[in-house]
């Protein structure tokens, strides 16, 4: 990205609450159920239907805005926001305009939540994006744009939606990343949404404009649609600053548009030219009454959970594992609990974390499983941890338990009686092994007794042979160097 512009970048998310059902009405929110199934007159905007408020998304919104350190006004109101499309048959939305739920907060980044090959070269470690309001909506009807026709599903029209808008504090690709990043963990931390972009559950439009270095004017702002994932988004930005700066280096002038982002061919494709901003002619809903947000914000502060921040200061104070391990296990709110399950009985949380971060999900990555659908239980992996850092197993032997365990799902105790694995840690029976290893060596032993440490290991190497890798390494080491120094 060139250094003689400047870029600037705001968000603005949607987000679908998790709840059992729509805003307004009382019908089912579900993923993949068949089209047009989940409808009622409300939904369908027929007319004589009157909506009626879901008390439940309008906890969960104000839960977000102190998880996000909102201000929350004492009285917020619906609005409708009118429009003609065919995904909104009532030609109009109910939302809300000049008194939302929330008002400010911001999102703070953190280095795990940047991409991996950007985590070396972050610009403002610590940043925090601010936000300009939280809003409370209904979802549209999802369109299909088939050959010859196009055909709309009202199953999704009427879901609470969340509209979490930004600041323009946005600098670079990877800061949009981050941003999105983090603000899904804090939702789903929260129980807020389950905010999966593959689902449509959480869906974001990208405003990026570029101007010289020194200009303190915004250039002119580009919209960016149909972003479906958080690395897309990343990609699509990437694409369209140097598709900018190239422009107006040529000494051409944008124009204020909306352009789609082609995942396929990499690039940004023109939808329309935006003339001027839409006048969406928003007055107050006249079938709903303000709402009084005190109660709502007692309940929220009663059921706050520990955000990803607390909770990766809290795994360093409480656990005494690096900065970095607790940041990757509090990424993820499910793999945290794990995490903790995990090191309940174990005297080493490090070595917990270690197994967890290095083979747990390399495994299930490799399987292609979530930790949902993990064969072993967390405390099957604190076992592991004590039996390894016990001496009943050498770590060798530790991978080979792993490796069974993501198999049968059994306990590490039983799979090591099973297979004979104990280790041996009496002392006579290892010394009887490491004479015979020195009467069958007599070159490597004169080699360690001229001064080359390297001899030892190859001997000890022939212990754990010789015991068929249950010799305790660390006492076939002390052993043989006390018997080579004779």
């Amino acid at each position: 990205m060139s250094t003689e512009y400047t870029v600037t970048i705001g968000l603005e998310v949607h987000a679908q609450l998790k709840t059992k059902s729509k805003m307004f009405c009382g019908c089912k929110v579900e993923y993949g159920a068949e089209p047009n199934t989940h409808t009622c007159p409300t939904c369908l905007g027929l007319p004589g239907a009157l909506p009626a408020m879901n008390g439940e998304a309008l906890r969960l919104t104000v839960r977000a805005g102190l998880m996000l350190d909102c201000n929350i006004p004492e009285v917020c109101k619906f609005d409708r926001k009118n429009y003609y499309y065919p995904d909104m048959p009532k030609n109009y939305q109910i939302s809300q305009y000049d008194q939302p739920l929330c008002l400010g907060g911001g999102v703070p980044l953190h280095e795990t939540a940047y991409p991996k090959d950007a985590q070396k070269t972050i610009a403002a470690l610590g940043k925090t994006i601010r936000l300009t309001r939280i809003h409370l909506e209904e979802d549209v009807a999802k369109s299909f744009h088939l050959e010859s026709s196009s055909g709309i599903d009202f199953n999704r029209a009427g879901t609470p939606l969340m509209e979490i808008v930004s600041e323009a504090d946005i600098a670079s690709p990877e800061e949009a990343f981050a941003y999105l990043t983090a603000l899904r963990q804090i939702l789903v931390y929260g129980d807020i949404s389950d905010a999966d972009m593959e689902k449509g559950q959480m869906r974001c439009d990208v405003n990026v404009s570029v101007r010289p270095l020194g200009q303190k004017e915004y250039g002119t702002k580009i919209e960016l649609k149909n972003l479906n994932s958080i690395s897309g988004v990343r990609r699509a930005l990437a694409f369209e600053i140097e598709r900018q700066i190239a422009f107006v280096k040529a000494g051409g002038k944008l124009d204020q548009e909306t352009r789609r982002w082609d995942d396929d061919r990499g690039e940004t494709t023109l939808m329309r030219i935006k003339e001027s901003a839409h006048d969406y002619r928003y007055f107050p809903d006249p079938d709903l009454l303000p709402v009084r947000t005190a109660k709502l914000v007692e309940d929220a502060k009663a059921g706050m959970p520990e955000l990803p921040q607390a909770k990766r200061e809290r795994f360093v104070a409480d656990f005494g594992i690096s900065e970095y391990d607790a940041a990757v296990l509090a990424d993820d709110a499910s793999l945290a609990d794990f995490f903790e399950k995990a090191s309940k009985d174990s005297p080493k949380p490090k070595s917990v974390a270690n197994w967890i971060i290095n083979d747990l999900l390399s495994a299930l990555s490799a399987a292609s499983l979530d930790l949902s659908a993990c064969p072993i239980q967390p405390a099957s992996i604190g076992e592991l941890t004590v039996l390894i850092e016990g001496g009943t197993i050498s770590g060798r032997q530790g991978k080979e338990v792993f490796a069974e365990m993501m198999v049968s799902g059994k306990a590490p105790a039983i799979i090591v009686e099973e297979k004979g694995l104990k280790q041996v840690s009496d002392t006579g029976a290892i010394e009887a092994f490491c004479d015979e290893v020195i009467n069958a060596n007599p070159a490597s032993v004169a080699d360690f007794k001229s001064g080359k440490e390297a001899a030892l290991n190859f001997l000890k190497g022939q212990v754990m042979k010789l015991s068929k890798g249950k010799a305790n390494p660390a006492v076939a080491g002390e052993i043989l160097a006390k018997k080579l120094a004779q």
